[in-house]
């Protein structure tokens, strides 16, 4: 079962909840910004991203900018920073067992199916 973080704001994520819904899989919404995920939960999608935190973070947002955050930013300072504010995590994201993926642009998350 995919667990996909979303933002209805976000068209972004509407679009690629859409496509998984089209293609009937299964998954569970979790809107992130209601239920925000733990420094844990945001380490473990990190690693199965296979990316670096700054790569995960939403670097145009005024709280990164307004916590002092910047490109060269310590690994921990970034998770800190997404789990005390999860609208710093990039959108949407799926997470399939140990595999993860952005979907920016949304088709990426075909990947997983």
């Amino acid at each position: 079962m995919i667990d996909y973080w979303h933002n209805p704001r976000c068209s972004k994520s509407r679009a690629g909840l859409a496509l998984l819904q089209d293609r009937a899989a299964a998954l569970t919404v979790r809107r992130y910004l209601d239920d925000p995920p733990t420094r844990a939960e945001i380490e473990t999608a990190r690693a199965a991203l296979g990316l670096a935190p700054i790569d995960m973070i939403r670097t145009g947002e005024k709280v990164f900018r307004d916590l002092g955050l910047t490109r060269d930013s310590s690994d921990d300072a970034l998770l800190d920073a997404m789990a005390a504010h999860p609208i710093l995590i990039e959108r949407p994201l799926a997470i399939l067992g140990d595999r993860a993926i952005i979907g920016r642009p949304p088709e990426r998350l075909l990947d997983l199916l």
